[in-house]
């Protein structure tokens, strides 16, 4: 049988966790066992969620606030947070989409704004990270990413393009690190009940002149579940990629979209 907290002795590091399927992911790598780190921006709602995680193997929890449009940043507080809390075993990038919009209109800097956000904020994180997992023999990096994947999403353009790269990032990743127990993968949630997804059938709407019970209706439609995933069902695929169960799953990605991208 596995162990039933096939993470207690691991350090994890959740980014975007105050809500959606970071924070989803945080509880569920919590109830694994794992001491989790949530982090994202808001000291407060990052807080809150820290309060809330599970601690079934007595785990103390911690916080990192920083901001994903410093990359820079970024990368000197997860250095100093390893070097004060330890090592992290596992690491989960995962951060907002650009605005929606066709590929055509949008404006160089937005590239540049959205690849700073994913790929660069990715890579200072993996170069903050990846030497304690080098250390310890055992590292999951886990990029929650998006079906655009394996087929572009119309109306989101620079979060196609971007998504994108983080996947041949990720995929170049792992052919580098496997051999030093790193396994890099790739999560491609569907249509998932969360914020960010009723944020782009509220635009939808506007655009289509039309309801947003009839986007979300039509968005339904196209998924052979007939429903939206939870953010609950997105965070066990990122929980047992992250276990040690996941060993000898590398440079893949997963989509988690009740059938959709099959269908298309």
């Amino acid at each position: 049988m596995p162990d039933a907290l096939p993470l207690s002795d691991k350090h994890a590091i959740v980014c975007g966790s105050t809500q959606g399927i970071g924070r989803a992911s945080a509880i569920l790598l919590a109830e694994a066992g794992a001491t989790v780190t949530v982090a994202a921006r808001n000291e407060t709602a990052l807080r809150a969620v820290a309060a809330e995680l599970p601690t079934p193997a007595g785990q103390s929890h911690h916080v990192l606030v920083a901001d994903w449009s410093d990359p820079d940043a970024l990368g000197e507080r997860a250095r100093a947070h390893v070097a004060e809390h330890g090592a992290a075993h596992v690491l989960v990038n995962n951060t907002g989409g650009p605005p929606a919009g066709p590929v055509f209109d949008a404006k160089p800097e937005e590239f540049v704004t959205a690849l700073k956000m994913h790929v660069i904020a990715n890579q200072l994180l993996v170069q903050a990270t990846v030497p304690g997992m080098k250390d310890a023999g055992y590292g999951r990096i886990v990029n929650i990413i998006s079906t655009s994947v394996r087929q572009p999403i119309p109306g989101l353009g620079v979060s196609n393009t971007t998504r994108g790269a983080v996947a041949s990032w990720a995929k170049t990743l792992a052919n580098e690190l496997g051999s030093f127990g790193i396994t890099v993968n790739n999560v491609l949630p569907g249509f998932t009940e969360t914020e960010r997804l009723a944020s782009l059938i509220a635009t939808k709407a506007t655009k289509q002149n039309t309801t947003e019970g009839a986007v979300a209706d039509a968005m339904r439609a196209s998924v052979p579940a007939g429903r939206f995933g939870r953010a609950e069902e997105v965070a066990a695929v990122v929980a047992f990629l992250a276990s040690p169960a996941a060993s000898y799953v590398n440079g893949v990605s997963i989509p988690v979209d009740g059938g959709r991208t099959s269908s298309i």
